[in-house]
């Protein structure tokens, strides 16, 4: 038996609920830890071997529901059955409410309470029992048998309608939440088409081997990364980058899982397996970012421990106290009942939550993951952002610009020997060269010298292919190098010549700088090209301040000197920046483009590979940050204001209902709204 069950659950709809579930089932000696996923609607366990596995789930099973009636373990996809029964609950009870009302007969009264509140009543005792008194159905609980036992009969059964009726759109509003989120985790390809000896086979993606051709038809998902070997489309590309436009494909191009064919047949070679294509790791870093709670969250959730039981401590003494001093204590205690039904804390146990929710799903359907809720506080916090140059600013696809002999070769024969050469590595450099010398062959033995260039023997010759810098290491004295990027080529002891390139910028690198300064921000490139190449891009875009010529641990070196003075964003693509990712307060990589290792050590993962993203990163943060602050001053004054006025006898109860059920909608229906739209423009002004 595994070690490890990811299970899905349904029914969960409150956090502090699912903060109780962890800590119960981490109590129990089989288990070594428990975590509830709640954007996810996942429970994950670690355990200690038990030794009957089925029998301790259907315990599990059988807790989940006592803290929260209704909750189970998944066994099909959900169908919304619970939601109906509320609705039909609800309904049935209103009707009898407004019976009571006419009647005025406690026995359709009674009826009602019993209908709408039974869960809620069941679930306080049951966790009373088991000495989690502190929770909204203790609150609802005590507020509404408090209110029968003075006789407030309308009150009591109103107070349980309007929190079932918060509850159903509490509930909504999650799965909303939920589906924002998990519309990305439905897109996994289950199968794909394979030419076997000319014949299409369909097979698992798992079952499916690097080098294997698959074909991929019209309205298919493209089911794993690769590139293109024959034929030619347009591709949807909306649910691994938020682009609406289709991308035009043909041979020779890579393709990306979960990408939907929309017109050619294409037949493509697999580069990756499926457990390691883009949309898996989009996947697996949307499943754990839910599960990433953000600092002001952690505070809310701390906070509602030791809320509950100080109001209830309140409510006791508004009961109590001022009858010894004058009034009734029918009077106070029904005051007292009015303090516990405002102070019930259901705004801020789900609208916080919520909030990030939000944040994570709009960001997804943007081509940007972020890996939790703090990170999204974080890019609403940074004041200095920190860019790596090539593929980050500039696209990383060089072109040769120029080319010049010792006078004894032609171009195109320096060309070739180069590309000789360069055939035996991957670097974009190397790539542009063969790619501009077209077919031909590489030389049998050829040697990597890391981070100068490459050696190649042939014959009784050594051919050195590579920067100035190798070319210096050798003792060869080079002439001055341009603006480009050069790659030299020496036969032996005699320079044959150099190429040199250029890195174009990416489209949208100087508005997204122009953007992020008009916003205040300070911008800086940190990277290891050359003085000369790096200060031409650093005038171009306009940065505030350039550093070159730098290895991996010396950009690791410079971010934590930003960090003394600011909070520091670090955007990168490469392998050599996941150290300074790391290091940064916020991490952002090129997706598309970005090592897995930059990609792992990353917070925030851009898939569309654009500078603007960031822009739309940095104001998904700012506007989490404040819908979720909004909700915390909003709930907290009205409450206070709703509290005062209880207790000074101003409110009644139907105004405690109103204040408490109001409260929570407004904070919710705010929560939402990052679901439904998010803004571009990171302009502080």
């Amino acid at each position: 038996m595994a070690n490890r069950d990811i299970l899905p659950i349904e029914g969960v709809t409150c956090t502090n609920c699912a903060a109780k579930i962890e800590r119960r089932v981490e109590g129990r000696s089989s288990v070594a830890s428990c975590q509830i996923d709640f954007a996810a609607s996942r429970m994950m366990i670690e355990w200690n071997e038990p030794n009957d596995h089925d029998a301790e789930l259907q315990s599990i099973e059988q807790e989940m529901a006592q803290i929260e009636p209704g909750a189970h373990f998944a066994r099909k996809e959900a169908t919304g059955d619970h939601v109906n029964h509320l609705l039909w609950r609800f309904g049935t009870a209103l009707a009898l409410f407004g019976v009571g009302i006419w009647s005025d007969s406690l026995f359709f009264y009674a009826i009602a309470y019993v209908i709408v509140g039974y869960d809620v009543v069941y679930a306080a005792i049951r966790n009373t029992w088991h000495r989690e008194w502190f929770d909204e159905k203790f609150l609802m609980t005590i507020a509404t048998f408090g209110a029968f036992a003075i006789n407030e009969y309308p009150e009591a059964v109103a107070v349980m309608l309007f929190y079932q009726l918060g509850e159903y759109v509490q509930g909504r509003a999650v799965r909303a939440s939920r589906r924002s989120i998990q519309s990305l985790l439905t897109m996994k390809p289950t199968m794909a088409r394979v030419l076997e000896a000319d014949q299409e086979a369909i097979r698992r993606p798992e079952e499916v081997a690097i080098g294997s051709r698959l074909v991929v038809l019209p309205g298919e998902l493209v089911p794993m990364d690769g590139r293109v070997a024959t034929g030619a489309s347009s591709l949807n590309t909306a649910s691994l980058t938020g682009e609406s436009l289709p991308k035009s494909v043909e041979a020779g191009e890579p393709v990306l899982a979960g990408m939907l064919n929309l017109d050619g047949r294409l037949e493509v070679i697999v580069e990756r397996r499926s457990t390691e294509s883009t949309l898996q790791k989009m996947i697996a870093l949307v499943e754990e970012a839910s599960a990433k709670k953000a600092k002001t969250e952690q505070m809310i959730t701390r906070l509602a421990k030791i809320y509950t039981p100080v109001v209830v401590g309140l409510a006791a003494i508004v009961a109590f106290v001022p009858p010894l001093f004058g009034g009734t204590l029918e009077e106070w205690v029904y005051r007292a009942l009015i303090f516990l039904v405002i102070s019930c804390p259901c705004a801020l146990v789900i609208s916080i939550p919520l909030g990030y929710f939000g944040g994570i799903g709009a960001g997804s359907r943007r081509g940007i993951l972020v890996k939790g809720g703090q990170y999204l506080d974080a890019l609403a916090e940074v004041d200095t952002i920190v860019f790596d140059k090539t593929g980050t600013l500039t696209t990383g696809q060089f072109n040769v610009t120029s080319i010049e002999t010792n006078g004894q070769l032609s171009t195109d024969e320096l060309v070739q020997i180069a590309a000789r050469v360069e055939r035996a590595s991957t670097h974009p450099l190397a790539t542009a060269i063969v790619e501009l010398a077209g077919e031909g062959t590489s030389f049998a033995d050829v040697h990597e010298e890391p981070g100068y260039g490459l050696m190649a023997v042939d014959g009784e010759d050594r051919i050195y292919v590579g920067s100035a810098r190798y070319m210096e290491k050798l003792g060869h004295r080079v002439q001055g190098a341009r603006v480009g990027t050069h790659v030299h080529i020496v036969k032996n002891d005699e320079w044959l010549g150099r190429i040199e390139l250029m890195d174009a910028l990416k489209r949208d690198a100087r508005e997204t700088i122009l953007a992020l300064k008009r916003g205040g921000y300070r911008t800086v490139m940190l990277t290891g090209d050359r003085a000369v190449v790096a200060e031409a891009v650093g005038a171009e875009l306009g940065l505030d301040e350039v550093t070159s010529e730098l290895l991996p641990h010396e950009k690791v070196e410079a971010v934590e000197r930003l960090v003394k003075d600011g909070k520091v964003a670090f955007v990168g693509d490469g392998m050599n920046d996941a150290a300074a990712l790391a290091r940064a307060d916020v991490g952002l990589v090129m997706g598309g483009i970005g090592s897995d290792a930059a990609v792992g050590a990353a917070d925030v993962v851009l898939m569309n590979d654009e500078p603007h993203d960031l822009l739309t990163a940095i104001e998904l943060g700012r506007r989490t940050k404040q819908i979720v602050w909004q909700n915390i001053v909003f709930a907290f004054f009205m409450k206070a204001l709703f509290l005062i006025l209880g207790v000074w006898g101003i409110a009644s109860m139907w105004e405690a209902v109103f204040a408490d059920v109001g409260v929570a909608l407004i904070a919710i229906a705010n929560a939402t709204r990052l679901i439904r739209s998010t803004k571009k423009d990171p302009n502080r002004g």
